[in-house]
């Protein structure tokens, strides 16, 4: 069963994607405005995205131009 949660802070502009309940004991940034936030052991447990609505949109038609590329050759 899939335990996954999202919730999103309109006020700061901030998703936050949680997998797993377990306490965050380190981070990691993956690029500006992405972190990876890892249990004890390294694991994914979460994911925060800073300017969410600005990140989904750009990665949303970054996708999809990409995908328009691909089928157009």
């Amino acid at each position: 069963m899939n335990n996954s949660k999202m919730a999103y802070f309109a006020q700061e502009d901030i998703l936050h994607l949680m997998i797993s309940d377990e306490p965050e004991a380190d981070s990691r940034e993956i690029s500006p405005n992405l972190t990876a936030e890892l249990n004890e052991a390294g694991e994914l447990i979460g994911v925060e995205i800073l300017q969410a609505s600005s990140f989904i949109k750009d990665t949303i038609l970054e996708s999809v131009q990409a995908q328009l590329s691909g089928t157009a050759e």
